[in-house]
């Protein structure tokens, strides 16, 4: 049905945050009352991913005015409909109080950010296939099968210099390249969507958002090298993502991109999704097949690699989903365009997940090229409450930290590398002063130790090693020789781990060590933790500015706390447990840490 059939159209955000706060109760009280006053014919309700402001959600975007309404309940949507709708009046008590948002604004939130992956998230319906037609959907997919050979494919996307987007930065069309060179009766294009970062959705926004660029990605991919089965492989803990593919892949079997004969061009292409059960682990490539052949999802040595010997011993291309959903516009717009993007090595954008201390955490989508300060300081807005900056992890847990006086270095391959760290999926965590780097160590490193398969003996055991090893230090028993240790054990993880998961696990080690070699050295030899966070080197003390008003004590859950009323309390330090709900919940500043 077009679209300018509508008098008007309502976006509703159903980002999980949304959802997580009441928004199919929106969507059911809304399509309720449309129905009860006639407007079902006039008003269409779209369901979209993120629209920006989740954190007041449920919210929907009423256009064509464009009106923001935020905090809603069933109750309001009865106004907004009577009042908005019917008689043409905004419900200024829930609309969005900001400035105003033009879709442009949708696009590039920051001067310093390029939408490009994500140039539709919020703005098509992800369970329609005609709004992605709208925006040139599948049109890559016809210049490629009827005005291009698999050969120009490749070397279009070569030319483009798109790296993949999974971590290693392999140029992407290579890999196609060696595909291609195989001689088999099968060849399979596996989208990896195992995103397992922690706090990391960059992969999840696009496949809840703009799915079909990803289809249309892998169907691109396989016709270049000449696979005609695809797979998808999605975290289970991405329900949406998991719903809006299957209709996303339903709908293109519907219109002809998907399964025989595809465009009349006799090219064969269809996609099976699978779905993994949570192990990090399968975020690697050989574990991730195994995975989908149904065994335990184990990384397996390389060579042979798997362009070459891969799911089922077959030719198989392993992209990630933000790789894959680059491919449309290096056909459609021409690899210069794309080129002309980044830096000299690093050509295009990249999504990244902020998260950390500061004013604005989020998914950002940036020319690669950008300084770290950029990101830092001009799109998240520098550090909030006014702290100051101390280290930024890029990478995600296998990420190393990096300090302040590297803040001017391009976000690249070659240069987070050079600084001890990795790219990654695009996780990247910001620390203000209060953090405390070996903790950080210890947090990171119990992670991974959790996600290790066990298979490789150095990271199995070398990981629980180091483990005990910074836990003891966090607790005050660090020994002389532990920093040494530290450094030994990480070398041997190194260079014994077969995947990307062993080999990063010691970057969060090594790099805090070479960095902030002094915090080491504070917990080993003077029993004390500078920034105040290791509970066993710290106390608390009351200042003689109580006011004895009782609250500390009231909530001091191991009743280190005396004192009588309106007079100045005190803490045991033999009973103190040094949680800091005493600090937390005191109004007049009268306690410290020390």
């Amino acid at each position: 049905m077009p679209t300018d059939f509508y008098r008007s159209h309502i976006l509703l955000c159903t980002d999980a945050e949304c959802l997580a706060k009441g928004a199919q109760d929106i969507e059911d009280a809304l399509l309720r009352e449309l129905e009860q006053n006639n407007l079902r014919d006039e008003v269409n309700v779209l369901e979209t991913s993120r629209l920006g402001h989740c954190h007041t959600g449920p919210e929907i975007v009423v256009y064509p005015e464009g009106i923001t309404y935020v905090n809603l309940t069933p109750a309001a949507v009865t106004e907004i409909v009577n009042e908005h709708l019917l008689k043409g009046r905004v419900v200024k008590k829930y609309q969005f109080t900001g400035e105003a948002r033009k879709d442009e604004e949708l696009r590039a939130p920051t001067s310093k950010e390029l939408r490009v992956i994500m140039a539709r998230c919020g703005v098509i319906d992800p369970e329609n296939i005609e709004d992605y037609i709208a925006e040139d959907g599948y049109q890559a997919l016809a210049k490629a099968l009827l005005e291009m050979t698999p050969r120009q494919v490749i070397d279009e996307v070569l030319k483009s210099g798109l790296r993949g987007r999974g971590g290693a930065g392999f140029p992407a069309a290579k890999k196609w390249e060696f595909a291609a060179a195989q001689k088999s009766d099968a060849k399979y294009m596996i989208c990896n969507a195992d995103e397992g970062d922690p706090g990391a959705f960059m992969n999840r926004r696009v496949l809840e958002s703009d799915p079909h660029s990803v289809l249309e990605g892998m169907i691109i991919a396989g016709y270049s090298f000449g696979a005609h089965q695809g797979y998808i492989y999605c975290r289970a803990e991405y329900p949406i993502a998991v719903r809006t593919l299957k209709i996303a892949m339903r709908q293109a079997r519907e219109f002809g991109f998907l399964g025989k004969n595809i465009l009349g061009t006799g090219f064969d292409f269809d996609i099976e999704l699978r779905m993994g059960a949570g192990a990090f682990v399968c975020g690697e490539e050989t574990a991730l097949m195994a995975s989908i052949e149904g065994k335990r999802g184990e990384p397996r040595p390389r060579p042979p690699f798997p362009a070459v010997a891969g799911l089922w011993g077959k030719p198989t291309i392993i992209n990630n989903v933000e790789t894959l959903a680059n491919i449309r516009n290096i056909l459609l717009k021409g690899p210069e365009w794309f080129a002309s993007i980044g830096n000299e090595k690093n050509k295009g954008t990249k999504t990244f997940t902020l998260a950390g201390d500061v004013v604005r955490t989020g998914l950002i989508e940036v020319p690669l090229g950008i300084t770290l300060g950029e990101v830092v300081f001009d799109v998240a807005g520098g550090i909030k409450n006014g702290k100051k900056f101390k280290a930024i992890q890029t990478g995600g847990p296998m990420g190393g930290c990096i300090p302040e006086h590297f803040l001017e270095t391009p976000i690249d391959y070659e240069n987070l590398a050079a600084l001890g760290s990795i790219m990654g999926s695009g996780g990247l965590v910001v620390m203000d002063e209060d953090t405390c780097m070996v903790d950080i160590a210890r947090f990171f490193m119990d992670f991974t130790q959790d996600e290790s398969c066990g298979k490789c003996v150095p990271c199995r055991i070398g990981t629980r090693r180091i483990l005990e090893i910074l836990t003891r230090i966090c607790q005050g028993e660090g020994e002389e020789g532990d920093i040494e240790e530290l450094e030994r054990l990480s070398r041997y993880i190194v260079a014994g781990s077969l995947c990307g998961l062993g080999q990063g696990a010691s970057n969060p080690v090594l790099t805090t060590i070479k960095y902030f070699r002094d915090e080491y050295e504070a917990h080993i030899k003077e029993q004390r933790c500078p920034a105040k966070v290791c509970r066993k080197l710290i106390s608390y003390r009351i200042l003689d500015n109580c006011t004895g008003c009782m609250v500390c004590m009231r909530n001091c859950p191991s009743k280190a706390i005396t004192g009588e009323k309106q007079k100045v309390h005190s803490i045991n330090p033999d009973l103190c447990e040094s949680c800091g709900i005493c600090m937390s919940v005191c109004k007049f500043d009268a306690i410290i840490v020390e």
